[in-house]
């Protein structure tokens, strides 16, 4: 059975295997232990008897907008709605937080979020600190092909 919990310090390794291949191809942005370990409320789990089988973050940019961030699921264990129950764990988490507006996510893959009510957005829509905070940091940057979308809160 499948377990969503929040994460801590000691899961850091293993969500660092985890992301390997995906930062490598610069599908996940790239994140340092200290970067997540400074940010480790943020994240929630997907585990099967104590082991890690995805994870995604819920970042709070402001009382208006957060973002899921770093959605991964074990191949083996894909197209069994892990993804999808921790999206909506995040979701319940932002309104449980206040946040007001939108949950945001960038993504190569927007027919998954679509599906979760998610509607794309004109990336130039996404606050500049975004940007420099976070994009500014990915391979691809500044030509970046990943889709803007968001999730309606209010």
């Amino acid at each position: 059975m499948i377990e969503l919990v929040k994460a801590t310090l000691s899961d850091i390794p293993a969500m660092q295997a985890m992301v390997t291949a995906e930062v490598k191809d610069g599908i996940i942005l790239n994140r340092s232990e200290d970067e997540v370990a400074t940010n480790i409320r943020s994240y929630v789990l997907a585990k099967e008897a104590g082991r890690l089988v995805g994870y995604t973050a819920l970042h709070i940019h402001s009382s208006r907008l957060a973002e899921i961030r770093s959605l991964i699921v074990d191949e083996a264990y894909r197209g069994k709605n892990i993804g999808k129950n921790m999206v909506q764990f995040t979701l319940e988490e932002a309104k449980n937080l206040g946040v007001k507006e939108d949950v945001l996510v960038l993504t190569y893959l927007p027919q998954f979020f679509e599906k979760l009510n998610f509607i794309e957005i004109n990336k130039e829509l996404i606050p500049e600190h975004k940007i420099w905070a976070d994009c500014i940091k990915c391979i691809h940057f500044p030509v970046c092909n990943e889709i803007a979308l968001v999730y309606k809160l209010a």
